[in-house]
């Protein structure tokens, strides 16, 4: 243990744990041999930690948390009050596991009060869980989730502490995010119906040569999260609405798509999710090639890495 770390007299750490230098351990602390602190953390009172456990750097729990072996922590999550975290999908008493399920709660995500995460689950980057929910599958990066089971309400905002709000509606132009915009598509009407469509240059940015139709997508499901390296896209939802969350690494924008009058032009490394699908919507989406499975980015993470290496390398005119 290092020598500037702040040990409350109550508190027990038992010989083979670690504790990070700067970091406070607070009354009624136990943590048990083979954890693993990081520097500068805040462990409040009355939280158990068990061996195998790994919390990184700056982390915050607070009261009335326990730990148990299998469950990550990295660097910069907060931990709220009484959230409860488990290790055992079927426990029984006494009998062991030859190995605990291992959950993972990633960098500068938080966990609000009173929730709960099912052993096994991944919470991502910079994700936010409500108070009170209870996480029984992945929470992608940047998601806020709630409710029991835990379900996508929103993302986190970019540049301001909170929820990231929908863009307020326009037909067309360019979008925050980098590259992205929307398109104004003609629809014609009379007595017999209504037509819309769309054609190259004119509305379309390139000349497709792929489409997929999303559709029966229940409400509280999540399409996408990915990012294409090459790929260009034209979202257009053709019935319903749903939301498209969009992040090229540095901005992060919400676009509601609601008809067939707009599109959605989504640029190569843009980070995309659909989600808040109304039971009767359906996406076309146009793309610019042909499935290419290298081109598909699917960790959140790896496509930071990307866009940063991309951002450093001084720009070329496209082809």
């Amino acid at each position: 243990m290092a020598n500037d770390v702040s040990v409350h007299e109550t508190a027990l750490l038992e010989p083979g744990s670690t504790v990070g230098p700067g970091t406070s351990v607070w009354a009624f602390v136990h943590v048990l041999s083979g954890a693993v602190i990081g520097r500068d953390c805040n462990i409040c009172d009355h939280v158990f930690i068990e061996g195998g456990v790994t919390i990184g750097d700056r982390v915050t729990v607070k009261s009335g948390v326990q730990l148990w072996s299998g469950v990550t922590l990295e660097d910069d999550v907060f931990v709220g009050p009484n959230a409860t975290f488990t290790n055992d999908r079927f426990p029984r008493s006494k009998d062991h596991p030859a190995a605990f399920d291992q959950t993972t709660v990633r960098r500068r995500a938080s966990i609000g009060a009173n929730a709960t995460v099912l052993a096994g689950t991944v919470v991502g980057t910079n994700a936010m869980v409500g108070a009170g929910a209870v996480v029984t599958h992945e929470v992608p990066p940047n998601a806020i989730v709630a409710g029991n089971p835990a379900r996508i309400v929103g993302y986190v905002d970019s540049h301001v502490k909170g929820p990231m709000r929908a863009t307020p509606q326009v037909e067309e132009g360019p979008l925050a995010v980098r590259g992205a915009r929307l398109v104004r598509l003609p629809v014609v009407s009379d007595i017999r119906g209504s037509l819309s469509y769309g054609e190259y240059d004119a509305h379309l940015p390139f000349p497709p040569r792929r489409y997929f139709v999303i559709f029966d997508v229940p409400g509280k499901e999540v399409w996408g999260e990915r990012a294409h390296r090459k790929l260009h896209q034209m979202m257009v939802c053709l019935k319903g609405s749903l939301s498209v969350m969009l992040d090229d690494g540095v901005d992060r924008q919400d676009i509601v798509l609601d008809g067939p009058h707009r599109g959605l032009y989504v640029p190569p490394m843009t980070w995309t999710a659909h989600y808040r699908y109304s039971a009767d919507a359906v996406l076309l989406v146009l793309a610019s090639d042909v499935y290419d499975a290298a081109d598909y980015i699917r960790d959140y993470d790896a496509f930071l890495e990307e866009s940063k290496a991309r951002a450093a390398t001084p720009s070329r005119p496209r082809p």
